[in-house]
């Protein structure tokens, strides 16, 4: 992820501070992960209370089944680019939240600046007095 005085670069894409609306980011656990991990470990369970399993190939389950819901827990950070028309584009981002939070901070009083900046550069354009009209006329051919 790119940021500069114009535009942003994430995921490749290239854009400016005035089509983005806002960005958030926040962690976000792999849900797919902590459901195959919570239902493996029910079956574990149910196995062994059950007698169909015996404690060792029991145990090893449990470790298995508890190592994807550690791995579901892990997760990543999704940020999240709110444009002004379309959906918004989501972008997994690796390492620190607070990291990206300080980034998107930025990025957001970037947007802000830009689209203040364009609201008063349109104030401009609308109360500028217009200009006189041309009182020349050509001259009448002959």
């Amino acid at each position: 992820m790119v940021l500069t005085d114009t535009y942003l670069l994430a995921d490749g894409r290239q854009f400016s501070y005035r089509e983005l609306e806002r960005a958030d980011v926040a962690h976000v656990r792999w849900v797919l992960w902590i459901l195959l991990g919570g239902l493996g470990m029910a079956v574990v369970l149910i196995g062994f209370l059950q007698n169909w399993l015996r404690t060792m190939p029991a145990a090893l389950g449990l470790l298995g089944t508890a190592v994807l819901l550690a791995y579901g827990q892990r997760g990543t950070n999704r940020l999240r680019l709110w444009r002004l028309g379309p959906q918004p584009l989501h972008v997994a981002l690796p390492g620190e939240l607070a990291r990206w939070q300080r980034l998107v901070a930025e990025l957001n009083r970037r947007i802000a600046r830009a689209h203040d900046h364009a609201a008063a550069e349109a104030v401009a354009l609308l109360t500028a007095p217009e200009a006189p009209p041309n009182t020349a006329t050509p001259s009448e051919p002959a």
